[in-house]
């Protein structure tokens, strides 16, 4: 039987959806505060009392949630975002709602990044915007989870027989169309063995759960193909790593806010204040862009990722782009920031990049010229000239960036902003006081 794509609007679409398809479990999703996917199934007997009351929890087993004296969670799933898992046996259909979570008395729970992410939405529909996002989320195929061995050689754009992963991203892309998801364009990316799905850009609370989705079904399908997907963002020495560009703009009435046919660039003052303010705060942000110690091992020079603060047009070694694909059409018209990895936690990746851009917005900040030249070819006068920063080189810098932000701060809250805080400096903590194999390799033999 064919499952349709669902769009169910209340708690009764839903009910009547679980009976007409004879759905055997809904799994309830959440993330933690590093965006890690969390799960359990109620049958459709329970789905009367959750949608009422929620279905309770022990918060305190739950990274950057709840203490041990106050853990009762209660996660409240929401109808719309109700499908069906694609990836599972269709003749016993499960489905999957989000959730968002609430304290016991039903307010919204502060630790819950969906929360974040609504409220930093609020504060953008107040003045009348809507915040949409288009991510490029790229990931690696390998053999299994134990090392780092490819199964293909191909580069960017190539075919088969290069590209030896043509029939996994297309049952990729078919699981997503199952489960609502549009994808604009699929391919082999320059990395052997990387891979790029580019998801049709939507508001940013919908985006972000299809982004959630979306690792899931690519970890799915690839081990239903008998190898391993990763979002690990550097998992090959002397290669590309991974990144997640995030295409964003601001609607009002209809209209694309970052547009006006007589600027500048094509650029609206929202536009370029919107893009000063990524850049301005673009230090603090990195954090909870990527927020791994893996993650700066993509963050140097010379691997197409960029690290230095500044905009263009054409240019692919700035920081923030504005692209050029259909130069003077309103609705392409959109700002790329280009340092983010897939690893992140999305909602408050999301959260905080639109705090940023309307901290811009709200304090008018001014937009320096555009660099065009190759940043990576300046040594560190020319970058100097231009007035060219860099952003954080380790997890250790960027969390010390982080930590002094009263505009991300504002945008997480004190208890995400604290618990992402504190849990990172534990992480570098953990890496800095680790022997590598390349330390023994250098060292040992001569010391």
């Amino acid at each position: 039987m064919d499952v349709p794509v669902f769009n169910c609007k209340n708690p009764d679409d839903v009910i009547k959806a679980v009976k007409e398809y004879d759905v055997s479990f809904i799994q309830f999703w959440f993330v933690d505060v590093l965006g890690t996917l969390k799960s359990f199934q109620v049958t459709p007997s329970e789905l009367d009392a959750a949608f009422d009351e929620g279905m309770g929890f022990d918060g305190s087993s739950i990274e950057g949630f709840s203490r041990i004296h106050e853990s009762d969670m209660v996660a409240i799933p929401d109808p719309c975002t109700f499908q069906m898992v694609s990836w599972r046996p269709a003749e016993k259909p499960v489905a999957r709602m989000f959730c968002d979570i609430k304290n016991p008395d039903l307010t919204p729970y502060e630790g819950d990044s969906r929360y974040v992410l609504k409220r930093v939405l609020k504060r953008a529909a107040e003045k009348g915007y809507d915040f949409f996002v288009g991510p490029e989320l790229e990931f690696f195929l390998f053999e299994d989870s134990t090392a780092p061995k490819g199964i293909d050689v191909g580069g960017y754009f190539d075919a088969p027989p290069l590209d030896r992963a043509n029939d996994i991203r297309r049952d990729i892309i078919f699981a997503l169309n199952k489960m609502g998801i549009q994808v604009e364009y699929s391919h082999h990316e320059v990395a052997p063995s990387q891979h790029e799905i580019d998801l049709r850009y939507q508001e940013a609370l919908k985006m972000a759960d299809q982004a959630i989705t979306y690792r899931v079904i690519v970890k799915e399908i690839a081990r239903k193909h008998g190898c391993y997907a990763t979002f690990m963002p550097k998992p090959l020495f002397g290669e590309n790593g991974s990144g997640m560009h995030v295409h964003q703009s601001l609607f009002k009435n209809g209209k694309n806010a970052f547009y006006d046919p007589k600027g500048e660039f094509n650029l609206s003052s929202d536009g370029k204040s919107y893009i000063a303010g990524l850049l301005t705060h673009a230090k603090e942000l990195t954090a909870v862009c990527n927020q791994w110690v893996n993650s700066y091992k993509r963050l140097v020079p010379g691997y197409e990722a960029p690290v230095y603060v500044a905009w263009a047009r054409r240019n692919r070694s700035s920081l923030v782009r504005v692209p050029m694909y259909k130069p003077g059409k309103e609705e392409a018209t959109r700002v790329e920031l280009r340092s983010p990895d897939p690893a992140c936690n999305l909602y408050l990746a999301f959260a905080s990049m639109l705090a940023a851009g309307l901290e811009g917005m709200e304090a008018g900040y001014s937009l320096p010229a555009p660099v065009e030249e190759d940043i990576f070819e300046m040594n560190v006068q020319e970058r100097a000239k231009h007035g060219i920063d860099s952003l954080p080189g380790s997890l250790h810098e960027a969390v010390n960036e982080l930590s002094k932000s009263s505009v991300i701060r504002e945008a997480l809250g004190d208890h995400i902003f604290n618990k992402f805080v504190e849990n990172k400096i534990i992480e570098w903590d953990n890496y800095r006081i680790q022997i590598t194999e390349y330390e023994l390799n250098k060292y040992l033999p001569v010391l």
